[in-house]
């Protein structure tokens, strides 16, 4: 079991940003940005393009709601996406809030939040979803 399928079981807590029947969006506690969001689906698959056809077109638009309102959160040009697939064998996509291209950099330092601004920054972000 991944730690990804211990989020979605509540073993292990997480700072949901959204949720579905079938996926789940929480914050990266190991961010590049404020904002950092990992999607995933509930099901454990390791590779994303394992993935049936439906649960993964499920899974972009699940990701493109949340992107956009992180961009509406968080200031930021636009929300990049990345799918690495290395680190955790449960697919996941990350939406980051960047400026520059060198945002997406995996091999950058990553951020340090304190659990009282992740959950300032997971709130911002449902607000957000509230709206839509």
């Amino acid at each position: 079991m991944t730690i990804f399928s211990k989020i979605v079981s509540g073993e292990i807590p997480a700072y949901k940003v959204a949720e579905s029947i079938d996926f789940l969006a929480f914050l990266d506690i190991n961010p590049l940005a404020e904002g950092h969001v990992l999607v995933i689906p509930k099901q454990e698959v390791d590779y994303i393009f394992d993935l049936d056809d439906e649960l993964y077109t499920g899974l972009q638009i699940f990701a493109k709601i949340v992107a956009t309102a992180i961009k509406k959160a968080i200031p930021c040009k636009k929300v990049g996406v990345a799918v690495i697939g290395l680190e955790v064998p449960h697919a996941h996509i990350h939406l980051i809030p960047m400026n520059r291209v060198d945002d997406l950099n995996f091999a950058r330092p990553k951020l340090s939040f304190t659990p009282e601004q992740l959950e300032n920054t997971m709130n911002k972000i449902r607000e957000e979803l509230k709206h839509d």
